[in-house]
């Protein structure tokens, strides 16, 4: 690390933060995705990695809040992280992390995210996957067949200029039900989920949405998606395929509606939806799981405790539990150490305890599996199961599962 420098990234420096970026990522982008990636570098926090003069690495991070159960904490969401190949293996990483962690718990944000390009990397930083995405597929060459009936209230399309007006307070009250889920401005709605253009492949048609409720009533549901052109050129045409990208319903019967809506779009045979909630009720109310299908599953948001006690006690509480915490974090000292864990449905305490005696510890962890459990998403006695974490007394993780439970699992879709 001799000679490498940690500074904030002035917007000057913009056009070379992003070279790097394209250059770790091996990316070359129009002018068009150049011209949006800077918007939204512009509108973020930024770090980089100063060999005398040149930039070697770099890292940026969104001005989030991020729904946690019972409550809704800031949350730097880091992204463009990017080291030059002649730097690495020499700390720069390292280094960036610090300064980022450093700033977070300096500006009182008890928690951070990212979305990981490589998994492998992000667990040494203290980073535990706390939401899972699975894909789903329909075969929609036939009708949706459901064990329940649709909603019967209208369904419309609605201009994307419309959209963040109309559907952002429906998204906000969907957020703060299920937690992992960031804020989205009036911006990101624009640039991000409507943009006209896809940013990973030109052949998907624009942004269509199309809401459920009477016009000028309360939106009872909505979905998001874009349609690509299947291959006329093949005897007989190869149908062409929807992806939904958001699809949210204040009740089962609605979002049945949706689905069956979207599976029904004329000239398609198939829909592909990534990155849904692993207990997403198409999921059961679907009648022929060979029509739908999971595809696959992975971990989606990382998340990083900044501040433990912060985190812990900021959160609800499902159950009534008191437990005796080891923390183990190499990045940041201040959350390692015994900690007396006191928490229920009317608040939490989270309190150093360095004289416990060894009787009366319950549970050890390292800061990356406490992340991956306290949205509610990863329960601690399959961490115990797997030897990530180690039970003292019999119970105590059956115990913090109970207390740390969600009615609904945490989840979100919003990649950045």
């Amino acid at each position: 690390m001799v000679d490498i420098d940690i500074r904030e990234v002035p917007e000057a420096d913009l056009d070379r933060a992003q070279e790097l970026a394209y250059l770790a990522f091996h990316d070359r982008p129009g002018e068009e995705l150049r011209a949006h990636h800077r918007a939204v570098l512009t509108g973020c926090a930024r770090l980089g990695a100063y060999d005398g003069t040149e930039l070697v690495g770099f890292m940026a991070a969104h001005d989030f809040r991020l729904s946690v159960p019972g409550a809704d904490l800031p949350c730097p969401g880091i992204t463009f992280v990017a080291v030059a190949p002649t730097h690495r293996r020499r700390g720069v990483l390292s280094a960036l992390m610090a300064g980022q962690l450093r700033r977070s718990t300096e500006a009182g944000s008890p928690v951070a995210a990212l979305w990981a390009s490589e998994a492998a990397i992000y667990g040494r930083f203290g980073f535990g996957a706390a939401t899972q995405g699975v894909t789903v597929e329909i075969d929609s060459t036939r009708p949706l067949a459901l064990r329940l009936t649709p909603d019967e209230r209208p369904l419309r399309l609605v201009a994307p200029a419309d959209v963040p007006a109309l559907l952002g307070p429906f998204h906000e009250a969907t957020r703060a039900a299920r937690a992992g889920r960031p804020a989205r401005d009036a911006w990101r709605w624009a640039e991000v989920w409507l943009r006209e253009q896809d940013e990973e492949d030109e052949e998907w048609g624009p942004p269509r949405v199309i809401v459920q409720g009477e016009p000028g009533g309360p939106v009872a549901g909505y979905v998001l998606y874009r349609t690509k052109h299947g291959d006329d050129g093949t005897h007989p045409p190869t149908p062409g395929l929807v992806r939904v990208d958001e699809l949210e319903a204040a009740t089962p019967a609605v979002a049945a509606a949706l689905w069956a809506c979207v599976a029904s779009l004329d000239l398609t045979g198939k829909v592909v939806a990534w990155g849904r909630p692993a207990d997403d009720p198409l999921l059961h109310f679907a009648a022929d799981r060979d029509q739908v299908r999971v595809t696959s599953a992975a971990p989606a948001l990382w998340l990083r405790l900044a501040d433990v006690g912060a985190a812990l006690t900021a959160r609800s509480w499902a159950a009534p539990v008191e437990l005796v915490l080891r923390v183990h974090d190499a990045h940041l000292p201040a959350n390692a150490g015994l900690f007396r864990l006191k928490a229920g449905p009317g608040g939490a305490t989270y309190r150093p305890c360095p004289g416990a005696a060894g009787d009366e510890l319950d549970l050890t962890f390292e800061v990356r599996d406490l992340a991956a459990c306290y949205l509610g998403g990863t329960r601690v006695a399959d961490l115990v199961a797997a030897g990530l974490v180690r039970e003292h007394r019999p119970g105590a993780a059956a115990a913090l599962d109970a207390a740390l439970h969600t009615p609904l699992l945490p989840h979100t879709g919003e990649e950045f």
